[in-house]
C-alpha cells in the first residue's frame, strides 16, 4: 500500500510540512510495511507561500517591510515560473503571529507592509502575482495595501487619510492618479481560505473582527468603515466589494484588491493543488490522509483537508483524516468525503496542553492507523 500524507497546517501547533512528518513518522513505527509520500497542503492561510515556492522549486528573497502596527521587519517573498511569477504572503508583512496577543488593534493594524511586498515583487519585473491572504491582523479592506501602492484615501477637505482603518471614517473620496501602474499590468491571484463576503453578519468585521482583537463596538465600527469604502469603491471602479465571493478574507483585503487591482479571487485549496501538480501524487496512492486542527462544516467551505478529500474522491480513493477536533455526533456531509474522521487526542486536556502535544498525539494516531491497517490486511486474507 501507498499511502499519500497531505495535511494542512495544525493551527498554532505546527505548519503542514511538520504535520506531515509526524503523520510520517506513526505509520513508520507500525507494523505496516507502507511506503508513504508527504505531500502537505495549504488553503490561502499562513504557509502558503512557502510550500508553493517549495513545491514550484522557487527562490525566496529577503526583505524589510512594515508590520500591521508600523514597525519594520524581515520579510520574504518568493519567485517561480523561471521569476514570472511572485508569490506573496500576507501573514509575512500584516500577519496576526507577527504580534503579542496584547498588540491586537483591528481599528489601527494596516495591510500597508504587504502592499510593500508588492512593490518588492513589481520592482523584479514579474507578470503575475499569487497573494495568500491567511493570517492577516488586520481589518482595512485593503486599503493599507493600496495605500502603499499610491492610492490616495481623502477626507472632505481633500487631506489624506494617514491611520488605517481608524480614519476611514472620514473618508470622503478615493484618489487613483498616483497607483503604481505595473500593478493593473500585472495578473493578480488572491488565494482565500474562506467564502465569506465582506460586509454583514458573516462579513469581514463580525466574523474576523473578533478573532483579531476587536471589541463588539469596534466591530460596528469596522464595518461601517468598510462599507464607506465599498461605496466609494463601486462608485470610482463599478465593481462591488460588498456582494463578490471571498471577499472578506483578510479582513476585506481580498474585495479591496478585487475592486481596485481587478484581482482574481480564488479558491486557495484548488489553486495550490493546480499549481503543485497535485493530481500526480494522487495517481501513485492507495490511500490518502489528510487533517488540521478541527474537521468540522466549516471544512467544507473551500479548506485544505477538503479540497484533498474531493480530488481524491474524483479517482476513487479512500480519505482519512486526523484532526485535533471532530464532531461528537454523526456528520453525513462530512462522511461523504471523508471515510474515517480520527481525532488524535487521547485524554482529557486543556487547548493549551493538547497543542503542545499535537506532534506526538500525530505520531501516535497514525502509528495506530498503521496497526488496523495490518489487522485489516489480515482479516481480508
Amino acid at each position: 500500500m501507498h499511502i499519500l500524507i497531505s495535511p494542512n497546517a495544525f493551527k498554532h501547533a505546527l505548519n503542514a510540512e511538520e504535520a506531515a512528518l509526524a503523520i510520517q513518522e506513526g505509520l513508520s513505527q507500525s507494523k505496516a510495511g507502507v511506503t508513504t509520500e508527504c505531500f502537505p497542503v495549504a488553503d490561502g492561510g499562513d504557509g502558503t507561500g512557502l510550500l508553493i515556492i517549495k513545491k514550484c522549486g522557487g527562490r525566496s528573497l529577503n526583505t524589510v517591510v512594515h508590520d500591521a502596527l508600523g514597525r519594520e521587519t524581515n520579510s520574504v517573498f518568493g519567485l517561480i515560473d523561471n521569476g514570472e511569477t511572485a508569490v506573496v504572503e500576507m501573514a509575512d508583512a500584516a500577519g496576526i503571529r507577527l504580534l503579542k496577543p496584547e498588540e491586537l488593534n483591528p481599528l489601527r493594524a494596516t495591510s500597508f507592509g504587504t502592499g510593500e511586498l508588492l512593490i518588492k515583487a513589481l520592482d523584479q519585473g514579474v507578470k503575475k502575482i499569487i497573494i495568500g491572504m491567511g493570517g492577516s491582523a488586520t481589518v482595512d479592506g485593503g486599503a493599507g495595501i493600496l495605500k502603499a501602492l499610491g492610492v490616495r484615501f481623502l477626507n472632505a477637505g481633500r487631506n489624506e487619510l494617514q491611520a488605517f482603518p481608524e480614519d476611514l471614517k472620514e473618508l470622503a473620496a478615493v484618489d487613483l492618479s498616483a497607483l503604481d501602474e505595473r500593478i493593473l499590468k500585472t495578473e493578480v491571484i488572491v488565494l482565500c481560505d474562506v467564502e465569506n463576503k465582506l460586509l454583514g453578519d458573516r462579513g469581514a468585521a463580525a466574523i474576523f473582527g473578533p478573532q483579531k482583537g476587536a471589541s463588539a463596538e469596534e466591530v460596528k465600527q469596522l464595518e461601517r468603515v468598510l462599507g464607506r469604502l465599498s461605496t466609494l469603491a463601486l462608485y470610482h471602479t463599478g465593481k462591488d466589494m460588498a456582494t463578490v465571493k471571498y471577499g472578506g478574507t483578510a479582513g476585506g483585503a481580498a474585495a479591496g484588491l478585487y475592486a481596485f487591482l481587478n484581482a482574481k479571487l480564488v479558491n486557495g485549496i484548488d489553486h495550490f493543488l493546480l499549481l503543485t501538480d497535485f493530481n500526480s501524487a494522487l495517481e501513485r496512492a492507495d490511500l490518502v490522509i489528510t487533517g488540521e486542527g478541527s474537521i468540522d462544516d466549516q471544512t467544507l467551505q473551500g479548506k485544505g483537508p477538503f479540497g484533498v478529500a474531493y480530488h481524491a474522491r474524483l479517482k476513487g480513493l479512500p480519505v482519512v483524516a486526523l484532526a485535533g477536533k471532530v464532531p461528537l455526533k454523526r456528520n453525513m456531509s462530512l462522511q461523504e468525503y471523508f471515510d474515517v474522521l480520527m481525532p488524535i487526542g487521547n485524554q482529557p486536556a486543556d487547548l493549551v496542553t493538547a497543542i503542545d502535544c499535537t506532534a506526538c498525539n500525530l505520531r501516535r494516531t497514525a502509528e495506530t492507523l498503521g496497526d488496523l491497517l495490518v489487522l485489516m490486511q489480515q482479516k481480508g486474507t
